[in-house]
């Protein structure tokens, strides 16, 4: 056994520099967050070869003193923290102090820095740790670091280096998510002398919400919804995607927690919830959210490299996520781009003229069934029902009664049915064109809510199992089960602790009779153990009513009268959600009239 010795500096320096500085972008990831913390208003990145060669970030922050350049580079100092209370609400992007000091143990470093009150800028240069003597320098008010031949000395870690433009997209996707979370600050970035990003300062929210488009798309911002909540000492601002613009990867997904761009597991999850309902399989929303809440409700010590945060409350946390989200997105109405947050009555039913003048309807158009079923589904048959003409926007003429006709140009957000096309589609005319309409998934979208509704004004109904169910599950799960016992038995699942790992299965929710109740509970107690919460019965019951209010909507090839298409124009605008179907797919789209124009070749 070799005798235990303590590790010299420059060895322990390049042990952490293999914790850090995983690529270039890691290196422009630590010494931008340097830059921001130095209060710069404008970063600029100079990179050549994809980092290998050149990384250069200058910026025009407070700066450092002449006699604190030593310091700068040396392992674990920092002006940053200095006593544990400061490490319990760290607000700074970077406080660990060893990011330049394992990037100079790796590469050939220089800084130079002038404080904005100071005549002269100074600098040091490091070449494989070895630090030489400060010395005067030309330089305007700020830092500039520049890092030169990345793991020159480090053979081994230079192969894992991939292609020069592998290396440079990382480096540009690591930017964006710094613009996005510092909108005051302008960033420039330059590959191999050639200008590549430039975001200027953003001064009000929307030239914010500019600088977003630039990230994720120019079709981001009208397609996605604005929020701003708080509660609980927390804040939630940001956008987020319809589920209609979802995409097949998580690569427009950016979470930041008090200005630092994270990834968690907890965040991840109650976004996957609040969009579990709206969202087509395999597809992925895109969002840009910011958290905001006390410093000391969460620990950003747990990585390295900072990408990961441990929240103090967890599941406070998640509800909190889960709620701001879900609400959000049920203000989405079809024909609307809603804003959380502000207040949008539902729009109210259509009545032509002559029907506000107090005509009646012919008795026989009574109930319109949009061709529901009439059998019972579950109790819940008399929710799915049909639409009165009074809610139609349009009813059979009245003998010797001239019927008004609708004007296009005052139309609801749907507009008007002009006809039905091969008992699919509905074709509407509004202020900016054409409406088309899935009758089927927009009439679906419409029960499921009512559904819904219906099931949480009453309770839950529960069956007893005629033989207990006796599970093995983890001492932790177990406690779950006991711990959360009053919670699930609101959902009609009841669970007693029977042993340190086991649980007995008594009754399960009326609903889901049929369910694998095994794997149900196994599915319930591994969230409750995990985050604290499960939704998982929910889930499987919102799964049951979907179904029941596939079978009881309109079907394709369903012929369908005018005032039945405006009855469900109506009832799509004043329902949550409709702007997609339970599965996730959309329910109506628009065409608008320049883009009919340009079918046509019209005013060319």
């Amino acid at each position: 056994m070799p005798v235990i010795r303590v590790l010299s500096p420059d060895l322990i320096n390049q042990i952490a520099a293999g914790e850090v500085i995983e690529r270039p972008s890691s290196v422009v990831k630590e010494l931008v967050e340097n830059s921001l913390d130095a209060g710069a208003t404008r970063v600029e990145v100079d990179i050549e070869q994809g980092g290998a060669r050149l990384i250069r970030v200058r910026d025009d922050g407070v700066g450092i003193a002449p006699d604190e350049l030593p310091l700068a580079v040396a392992s674990h100092a920092t002006s940053k923290i200095g006593s544990f209370d400061d490490l319990e609400h760290v607000a700074s992007m970077g406080f660990r102090g060893e990011a330049l000091a394992s990037v100079s143990s790796v590469a050939r470093f220089a800084l130079t820095s002038r404080p904005r009150e100071a005549d002269a800028a100074f600098r040091i240069e490091v070449d494989g740790g070895r630090l030489q003597a400060a010395r005067p320098a030309q330089h305007p008010p700020g830092t500039s670091v520049e890092v030169r031949d990345l793991f020159y000395n480090v053979p081994a870690r230079r192969k894992f280096m991939r292609a020069e433009r592998t290396e440079f997209a990382h480096i540009d996707d690591l930017l964006k998510s710094l613009a996005l979370a510092r909108s005051g600050v302008e960033f420039r970035l330059s590959h191999n002398g050639k200008p590549v990003r430039v975001w200027k300062a953003a001064g009000d929210e929307q030239a914010m919400l500019q600088r977003v488009a630039d990230v994720l798309g120019e079709n981001f911002p009208a397609q996605s919804l604005h929020l701003d909540h708080a509660a609980a000492g927390m804040r939630l601002s940001g956008w987020v995607g319809l589920p209609t613009a979802s995409r097949g990867q998580a690569d427009a997904q950016f979470f930041y927690v008090n200005g630092r761009l994270v990834r968690d597991r907890v965040v991840a999850h109650a976004v996957r919830q609040a969009y579990a309902d709206v969202l087509f399989h395999g597809r992925h929303p895109a969002f840009v959210l910011y958290l905001e809440l006390d410093p000391a409700g969460v620990d950003v010590n747990v990585h390295p490299a900072k990408h990961e945060v441990r929240f103090r409350e967890q599941r406070l946390v998640h509800d909190f996520l889960f709620r701001s989200l879900h609400e959000a997105l049920a203000q989405t109405r079809a024909g609307q781009a809603a804003e959380w947050g502000e207040e949008r009555p539902a729009p109210a039913p259509y009545r032509s003229p002559a029907m506000a003048g107090g005509w009646p309807a012919p008795a026989a158009q009574s109930r319109l069934s949009l061709g529901v079923r009439e059998e019972p589904l579950a109790g819940y048959a008399a929710l799915v029902g049909g639409i009165s003409p009074a809610a139609s926007g349009g009813a059979e003429s009245v003998p010797g009664v001239t019927m008004a006709e609708p004007d296009p140009e005052r139309a609801p957000p749907l507009g008007y049915a002009l006809a039905q096309l091969k008992g699919i589609y509905v074709l509407a005319e509004n202020e900016h064109g054409l409406v088309l309409v899935d009758m089927h998934a927009a009439h679906e979208r419409i029960t499921y809510e009512k559904l819904k509704a219906a099931r949480e004004g009453n309770h839950l109904r529960s069956q007893v199992m005629l033989v207990p169910l006796n599970l093995s599950v983890s001492a932790k799960e177990a406690a779950a089960a006991e711990e959360h016992a009053e919670a699930l038995a609101a959902w009609g699942l009841e669970l007693s602790r029977s042993g340190p790992s086991t649980v007995v299965v008594r009754r399960i929710p009326a609903l889901l009779e049929g369910a694998d109740v095994e794997q149900l509970t196994r599915d319930v107690l591994a969230e409750l153990a995990m985050h604290g919460s499960s939704r998982r019965l929910q889930e499987l019951e919102n799964e049951l009513l979907s179904t029941m209010a596939c079978h009881g909507s309109v079907r394709a090839g369903r012929r369908l009268t005018i005032p039945e298409m405006n009855a469900l124009l109506r009832e799509m605008e004043a329902t949550e959600r409709s702007g997609q179907c339970n599965h996730g797919r959309p329910t109506w789209t628009q065409l608008g009239l320049g883009e009919l124009d340009r079918l046509f070749l019209r005013g060319r």
